[in-house]
This record gives C-alpha cells, structure tokens and sequence, in this order.
C-alpha cells in the first residue's frame, strides 16, 4: 500500500503516519522526493471482514490512514515485488561509490552519467590484473571488475584465486584509484569479500539463492544483481526484493542474457528488459554484453544498443590476451578493441542527453 503526503505536511504529520501503522504492526518505507513524499506499507492483504490480525492491512485501515492529517491519498501497490516498485520510490535511486580516480571522489550510479566497469572476467594473475586495469582506467572505466571466485559449469574449470584475488584487486585499486566489484558466492564468504570489495555482485547463478541475498541485504554495500539465465523480470526483481527488504536500498540491477532457443550466442541478450525495468522499477540497471553475448565480436555493438536503451552502467569483460584467459577468452574484448569502443559509447551516450564519467588523466610507469 503506498500512502502519498501532500506537499504542505509537516514531520510530525509523518511522525503520526508512522505511529498508525506501528500500532498496526505494519512497516512503513520513507521517500522524500523532489515533488512528493510517499511512505511504502508492507504487510499482507486479507479480505474484508478480518480486521485485527496482526501484519495485515484492510479496507478499516485504509480509511483511516486516509483521514490522517498530512495525507493526500492512499492506493494498493499493484506488483507483487512493493520497495523495489516505482509506485512504492517513484524516483530513481542513485547509488555512490567512492573512487579516486574521479576528480568528486564518487561515482553516481543511477543518474543522469554512464558508468563504465570494465576489467578481466576472472583475476588470474598480478600481471595480467594490473595491465588490464590501467589498460580500462586510461580508455574510461572508473570501475574495475574481476572475479576473486568464480562458479565454472565444470568442477573441473577454474574458479579463482580466492582471498588472493581479493588482495590483488586491492592493489589495483590502490594504484588506479577504480572501485571494485567482485562476485560472493556463498553466505559465508559475505563478510570476507565485503572486507575488500566496493560493490558485491551476485551472479546469474545465484539470483534465487535466498540465503545469499538475505545476507547481502543485512549489510550495507552496494549490491549488483544479476538476472537468472531463465528468469521473468517480475522474478528478477522480486530477487532484489529479498535484498531492499533487509534493509540494504543500495541495489543495482544487471541484465546479462538469458538462455534461449538460440545458439549463435552464449545468451540472448534481452535489451528489451532495460527500458522495461526502468518503467518497473527505481533501481538502476547495468548491462553485461560479454556475458550476454559470449562473443567479444559483437559486445561492442550491444554495448552501444544498450546506451541508446537507457542503461545506467556497461561491464565489459577485457583481457590483455583473451587467446590465453582461465575464463571466457571468447567474450573478453582485447585492450586495443576496449580503446576503440569507448569514443564510440560516448558519442551514443551524448546523443541520448547523457554523458559517461570519465576518470582524471592518469600516468604511470608502474605496469
């Protein structure tokens, strides 16, 4: 249920708001934005008739809420998913990453500029990480990506180099100045990877792991949230619904492909899903066209389509040698091919109204 404040309410309208529904066992979610205030109601509808049962909301209740002084209407969220909703925060959610290497010392996510997050899929070695960090951070990236554990098909397949890979990723933030995002897979490996990382990211594999999201939604950094290879939109956003509903707003949407007929790709990469979720919802969405396409011949193009769709963020995976990567070399775009898309995404971005952020100039002989 969503209950809109009018514009001349006062804190304490709000205050007695907050009181009415505690006194119901109700939750209610505050968003103050630049045209109205609304206050979110989480509890689940019974039919009329059942009035009193504790969590529930009824028509006696809506009445109510509506004659309180300060409120202007009260109305039924429609989606089954409420605090990820745009009816529940009508406004778009903007997260900030501290990052170094930008001249504000934060990168906005969710605005009106474009993030760039490139790096290697998988962190393989301190070379090979290094190279290709200072490789993205000089063409335009301002967030690093590359995988300290990694879920493989076969068991037999590398999976990352673990802590290590953590404090590698360190180091290249140290020297670079990029924020980092890195994958958990597991519960138990939250608090560890949370030491180190600025954006924890939860892959395709584990979008319905409930237990992680529980996890990631009890702390407070940023979550990257990746769609299930087979997952609806309303499943996917009900996966970040887990997170918002354990008190961690800091969530970004990922669109990586989903699993299809086709097989000319390693996914189908659904940019139809960008400007849809932005309709849906108020948390900011990222594509991945390396691991939508699985083929780095065309990540550069679904990475312009993507722009022009209205995505807040690109991840692109880069390599200083695919042709040798542990992890999908297929899909890793080469340092050279890296340099010659960013002035293309940027003249793509200026004709949407839009502007990448871009790193300060950056020198160094370390690599």
């Amino acid at each position: 249920m969503i209950v809109i404040m009018n514009a001349s309410c006062s804190d304490s309208d709000i205050e007695n708001v907050f009181a009415f529904l505690h006194k119901h066992h109700l939750e209610g979610h505050l968003s103050r934005g630049i045209e109205r205030t609304v206050i979110g109601v989480l509890g689940s509808p019974v039919p009329a008739g059942y009035a009193g049962i504790a969590g529930s909301i009824d028509s006696t209740i809506e009445d109510t809420l509506i004659g309180l002084a300060g409120v202007e209407d009260v109305f039924r969220v429609s989606k089954p998913y409420k605090l990820a909703s745009r009816e529940f925060h009508p406004e778009n959610t903007v997260i900030e990453i501290s990052a170094a290497c930008v001249d504000s010392g934060t990168v906005k996510i969710g605005g009106e500029d474009v993030v760039m997050m490139a790096g290697p899929c998988t962190v393989e070695t301190e070379a090979q990480l290094m190279t290709a960090a200072q490789a993205v951070r000089e063409a335009g990236a301002v967030i690093l990506r590359g995988g300290a554990f990694k879920p493989s098909t076969s068991p037999y397949g590398f999976r990352g180099m673990g802590e290590e890979g953590l404090k590698l990723l360190t180091k290249a933030r140290d020297e670079f100045g990029m924020a980092i995002v890195t994958e958990v897979l597991t519960p138990a490996d939250v608090a560890l990877v949370s030491e180190y990382a600025d954006i924890l990211q939860i892959g395709t594999r584990n979008m319905q792991n409930y237990m992680l999201l529980d996890e990631v939604g009890r702390g407070s950094k940023p979550i990257m949230l990746k769609r299930g290879m087979s997952a609806t939109l309303e499943e996917w956003l009900l996966a970040a619904e887990y997170i918002l509903a354990q008190g961690n707003p800091h969530v970004m949407l990922c669109e990586r492909g989903i699993r299809t007929f086709e097989k000319a790709t390693r996914n189908t990469m659904d940019i139809s899903a960008i400007p849809l979720v932005k309709k849906l919802s108020h948390l900011p969405i990222i594509a991945d066209p390396s691991q939508g396409t699985g083929r780095r011949d065309i990540v550069g193009a679904m990475s312009l389509a993507a722009i022009a769709s209205g995505v807040d963020g690109l991840l692109i995976e880069v390599h200083p040698n695919p042709e040798e990567a542990l992890k999908d070399g297929a899909q890793s775009l080469r340092i050279e091919q890296f340099q010659d898309l960013m002035p293309q995404a940027v003249m793509v971005a200026q004709a949407c109204n839009r502007q990448f952020i871009r790193p300060a100039r950056y020198s160094s002989t370390a690599v």
